[in-house]
């Protein structure tokens, strides 16, 4: 049986104007994760995310860091049940 898991993720600081959200989506697509990034208009970034328990550490991991024109200075992680409604991962406007 394929397990999954559902992170909402809200991540804080220089993460807007940096690439974020498509690095965001870049990573996801390589750990095989759907969902979706977006910013938010406080200057978050909010994400959506479903896949398998070591693939979501994986991309939490990356989350923290960030890629390297950002700046992470803070990260919530929501673990939630996972629903299977996403297709792909896509950056949402």
């Amino acid at each position: 049986m394929n397990e999954s898991e559902r992170a909402h993720i809200i991540v804080e600081g220089n993460v807007q104007g940096v690439f974020f959200r498509a690095n965001t989506r870049n990573a996801a697509k390589l750990l095989g994760l759907k969902g979706w990034v977006r910013n938010l208009p406080d200057g978050r970034v909010e994400i959506m995310a479903e896949g398998t328990p070591g693939k979501m550490a994986d991309f939490v991991r990356w989350c923290r860091k960030g890629p390297p024109l950002s700046r992470v200075e803070g990260i919530e992680v929501d673990w939630e049940e996972p629903t299977g409604e996403f297709t792909c991962f896509e950056i949402r406007q």
